[in-house]
């Protein structure tokens, strides 16, 4: 079996997929965008061959990598880089090389699109909040006053919280509006809601085979917007209700052999015409593993090796791992911009029997992140709430 992944080398920890995948027999061949003698030895010994490229932007260099590895290995089977920048990438090449095992290119600019994912949301039983794609601020001023403010502006395509911005207003409407018209935006109603994932990777057949919940402690507008501090865990248990919308989201996209990131709201209140208090309202779904260290977190958690577990799903449709949850493992995410009451130190002291290990990351993690993340896990509950206070308190508070 010919698997070409692509960009093993970034995120840094991606060569342990490479290491799932000759563990469960595929012959491993990536593309890289930097000098073969710059790449961590692990990553070299758990590829069969790689191509290196100038840039993955330059897609006639693509191209001659892909039809490289056809004409000395034979048909290709699968092409993969779990790496939201490069998803368009890998289905443009399964298009061009007839590959069947992924999307096509014209399924993932659909389902890049926020507005377009809300009929799937539904489709699978989900309530989703009202939206418009404003051509014009007329049309955007009209649709505020349809459904009253806060309103939530951002990008229809792309990841994260850059250009996403609260409106409370008619002038900040205006002044958002202009700052972004170049860009394909959507404007959304405000859920006061705190966000949930169900982070998981399904099977050929579209099943769940592994399932993790994820909630912020903190939001990421907040985060990147203002700086703030934010941190995230794992929960200990995912409840059955939550199991079956994640299952049912995964049937309503027709999702096959795909890591998924699934973002909800868990509703604060009731709110008319979207669901109870409690109640999750679908956001986004994102095809690849969550992103920075999650994956990471995922295994502290669950005492496995994910990026193994992809492997065995994708290739056996076997999922080798305990089923028994053991640990809740997060990260509190602080800025250099902000006075903590404690010291970086004085955290990793008083929950070192907890720590995993702390990190200064870089610019491109850091911005949604923190500056400084402490990593820890946790058996219960009590101690993993003591930590997020400790961690994140202000100097005065």
């Amino acid at each position: 079996m010919n698997f070409i992944f692509i960009s093993p080398n970034y995120p840094e920890s991606y060569w342990m997929f490479c290491r799932g995948l000759k563990k469960y027999g595929a012959r491993v061949l990536a593309i890289v965008d930097t000098p073969y003698d710059s790449l961590k030895q692990e990553l070299k010994q758990y590829v069969d061959e790689c191509y290196v490229v100038s840039s993955f932007h330059n897609y006639d260099e693509m191209v001659r990598a892909v039809g490289y590895f056809t004409f000395k290995y034979g048909k290709i089977d699968w092409i993969e880089s779990n790496n939201e920048a490069w998803l368009s990438l890998d289905a443009r090449l399964r298009d061009d090389f007839n590959v069947k095992t992924g999307f096509t290119s014209e399924k993932i600019d659909e389902f890049q699109s926020k507005s377009a994912m809300k009929k799937y949301y539904e489709k699978a039983g989900l309530a989703v909040a009202r939206y418009c794609l404003p051509h014009s601020y007329e049309e955007a001023k009209a649709f505020a006053h349809e459904v009253g403010y806060p309103l939530v502006l951002k990008p229809d395509h792309g990841v994260g919280a850059c250009f996403t911005y609260s409106v409370h207003n008619d002038h900040e409407l205006y002044e958002r509006f202009e700052q972004t018209k170049d860009l394909h935006m959507i404007l959304e109603e405000y859920i006061s809601g705190d966000i949930v994932t169900l982070d998981g990777i399904c099977d050929g057949d579209g099943q769940i085979r592994f399932l993790g919940s994820m909630n912020y402690v903190g939001n990421c507008m907040d985060s990147v917007n203002n700086q703030d501090s934010i941190g995230c865990f794992y929960d200990f248990h995912i409840s059955e209700e939550h199991r079956q919308i994640a299952q049912n989201v995964i049937d309503a996209f027709g999702l096959k052999n795909r890591f998924f990131h699934g973002e909800y709201f868990k509703l604060l209140e009731d709110k008319e015409g979207l669901g109870k208090k409690g109640d999750l309202i679908g956001l986004e779904v994102n095809f690849r593993p969550p992103g920075g260290f999650a994956p990471d977190l995922m295994n502290y958690s669950n005492d496995m090796d994910v990026y193994s577990l992809w492997a065995e799903i994708l290739l056996t449709k076997n999922a080798s791992y305990s089923k028994l949850k053991k640990y809740s493992a997060g990260f509190a995410g602080r800025r250099n911009s902000i006075n903590y009451r404690y010291t970086t130190e004085e955290i990793e002291s008083m929950f070192s029997d907890e720590l995993i290990d702390t990190e200064k990351l870089p610019p491109a993690y850091a911005a949604t992140m923190g500056d400084i993340t402490i990593k820890a896990r946790f058996s219960n509950n009590g101690r993993r709430e003591e930590f997020f206070r400790t961690a994140l308190e202000r100097l005065g508070e």
